[in-house]
């Protein structure tokens, strides 16, 4: 952990908290863009059985970008903009793009591609978050859970609708 950046504190602190809030905001209406009215889309996919209902989405990404959100803030509270905020970033990015591709495209098999590259920048993200503040890390433990079940659901339905 570095040293040399002191801890971010009172206002700038609080200010930085929701730009990183805004961040996790912008990344979600893009995804939240590509979900409009698919609902009934999603409905009509052949799914497995083990595939959530969709009304449960909303909730669970709803606090997992809170998550996010915090997880990013500690670590930039921590060490300042450097190697593991740019994982942050990259991840996030990669989150905005899945959904477009999965439902705005119906690119299922170009999406399960994308959510492993996703996969991995999260697990990149957690590791080096942990260098720095292992709550952040814990954090962001939540969201890699729900990726990999977005994963296997992804290919499933990718192999179900082939």
């Amino acid at each position: 952990m570095s040293q040399d950046v002191p801890p971010a504190s009172g206002r700038r602190s609080r200010w930085a908290l929701v730009c990183f809030a805004v961040a996790v905001f912008v990344a979600a209406a893009i995804g939240g863009l590509g979900v409009q009215g698919t609902t009934d889309e999603y409905g009509s996919l052949r799914q497995p059985g083990w595939a959530p209902p969709s009304w449960l989405f909303g909730p669970v990404w709803t606090v997992l970008y809170a998550l996010i959100a915090v997880a990013g803030w500690l670590v930039w509270r921590r060490v300042g903009f450097g190697p593991a905020l740019w994982a942050w970033t990259a991840q996030l990015v990669l989150n905005a793009i899945w959904t477009p591709l999965f439902f705005g495209a119906g690119r299922y098999g170009l999406a399960f591609a994308e959510i492993v590259a996703m996969w991995l920048a999260i697990g990149l993200t957690v590791a080096l978050f942990a260098r720095v503040t292992r709550v952040a890390a814990a954090l962001l433990l939540p969201y890699w859970a729900w990726v990999t079940f977005a994963a296997a659901l992804n290919l499933s339905i990718w192999r179900l609708n082939s």
